[in-house]
């Protein structure tokens, strides 16, 4: 017992670290979620959170039917916590292959060039003539999108527990400039811790707006997230503006 609980200090020790070292980082990716969950995930993901919903909905009695069941239900703790597991994954792997391929002042060059390409994507989905150049529009479309699709398939049928959990691992890797984006400055930490805690901030940015699809509908969603939509291109490019600073101190 004694030696679990030093275990997790070190670990808690260690991952405060990476906090305060990637802090900055770690704060835009959680801002990226959140607003690119407004213009690009509501979209592309409120179908798979309505399918989950309704599937789960429908295994619950009529009479046993409250709004803490309904609440619930939106929820999707399993899925949200399948996608923020594949993304830390990646996070993990994209900020190793970024360690190993650069050391020292090469490291920072490198750095500063990811964080620049994540600025642009960002800006891609900010600047509508330029989201058809960095894959603002399209999402998850194309042979890997539909292969992806096939495979969790069988598990929207009851997406509780485990197979939520799966689901969401399954489709965290459909391809999207929103995630590319958030790979690329995840890369820039250097290191896989670093990634990886940026990537789950990217994915805790995502959920309340996912939340509130399953909750009360992509449709009213829908008709609510119109005059946000007027000004998520500013934020957007406001978060591109700020990782091109963060790229231009490296330099």
């Amino acid at each position: 017992m004694t030696d679990a609980l030093a275990v997790l200090t070190q670990g808690l020790a260690v991952c405060r670290v990476a906090v305060a070292d990637h802090g900055g980082l770690i704060t835009s990716l959680a801002l990226t979620g959140l607003v690119g969950s407004l213009t690009h995930c509501a979209g592309m993901c409120g179908p798979f959170v309505l399918s989950q919903t309704a599937a789960r909905f429908e295994a619950i009695p009529v009479s046993a039917m409250n709004e803490w069941r309904r609440l619930g239900g939106a929820l999707l703790i399993p899925y949200h916590l399948g996608r923020a597991t594949t993304y830390a994954v990646l996070g993990a792997l994209a900020g190793a292959v970024a360690g190993r391929l650069a050391q020292g002042g090469a490291l920072r060059l490198l750095a500063a060039a990811l964080l620049a390409l994540a600025a642009l994507f960002l800006l891609g989905m900010a600047i509508p003539r330029l989201k058809g150049l960095f894959g603002g529009s399209g999402g998850g479309e194309g042979w890997w999108g539909r292969h992806v699709g096939r495979l969790a398939a069988p598990l929207f049928a009851a997406p509780t527990g485990w197979r939520g959990w799966l689901l969401g691992m399954a489709l965290g890797f459909i391809p999207c400039g929103l995630l590319y984006a958030a790979l690329a400055a995840a890369a820039a930490g250097g290191d896989a811790l670093g990634g990886a805690l940026a990537m789950v901030a990217f994915a805790a940015g995502t959920v309340p707006v996912l939340v509130l699809v399953g909750t009360v509908g992509h449709f009213a969603v829908a008709r609510w997230r119109q005059p946000v939509l007027k000004w998520a291109p500013l934020l957007l490019a406001a978060n591109a503006g700020m990782l091109g600073f963060m790229a231009w101190r490296m330099i």
